[in-house]
């Protein structure tokens, strides 16, 4: 089955809780399409499906773009570890030209629908934007500090990033965020479920990244 077939045999268009505004290709259960993904992975090395859920960091910038709290009109923007792509179709809606970065050919496939189901055209690379510099105008990573290799691996990537360009952290208390060289903007209660979460809600914090 094609990454684009996947995305479209197990998820549902919905509207996360936060950005009523957008749809997305979201998986309406956890258990059926996480064991369906294992099915896949031991025969063709998937990964994990992270792009079909609407995670707190990625609703939280979304909705700081759109109520204009972050201009982004005719900036390049670079939604890194975009995930569904939910907060570089946000950019997109307010007049960025967007850019949603994702290592996994599932995930692109499920940002390419999302973003065809609202309208808007984004940029996908296939390529790890991990080291580049990319003429990016502002950079955005909602919940990337989930792991100690992937913080070490991208933390300072983003704080060279940091001396030129904003670059802005949604994070909802994932446990290998910096705990300095953050400037906070934001927080936003965020509804989340308890299949992905220990909880019902989280506070997501917006910080822009110090170099």
């Amino acid at each position: 089955m094609t990454p684009a077939a996947f995305v479209a045999a197990w998820t549902t268009l919905a509207a996360p809780s936060l950005v009523p505004e957008i749809r997305l290709h979201l998986a309406t259960e956890l258990t059926p399409l996480w064991q369906a993904t294992e099915e896949v992975l031991a025969s063709r090395g998937v990964p994990p499906p992270y792009w079909a859920f609407a995670w707190p960091g990625s609703q939280a910038l979304a909705r700081h773009v759109l109520d204009g709290r972050l201009d982004v009109r005719g900036r390049r923007v670079l939604d890194f570890a975009a995930g569904s792509g939910l907060a570089a179709i946000a950019c997109a809606m307010r007049g960025a030209v967007a850019e949603a970065a994702e290592i996994d050919a599932f995930a692109r496939a499920a940002i390419a629908a999302n973003a065809a189901a609202n309208g808007v055209a984004l940029a996908i690379p296939e390529a790890d934007v991990v080291g580049e510099e990319g003429g990016w105008d502002i950079v955005l990573a909602g919940d990337v500090f989930y792991e100690r290799p992937m913080t070490a691996r991208i933390l300072p990537w983003l704080r060279r990033l940091a001396r030129r360009l904003p670059v802005l952290i949604a994070d909802p208390g994932r446990a290998f965020l910096p705990r300095e060289g953050l400037e906070t903007l934001a927080s936003y209660p965020v509804p989340t479920s308890l299949e992905l979460e220990d909880r019902t809600e989280r506070p997501v914090t917006i910080a822009r990244l110090l170099p």
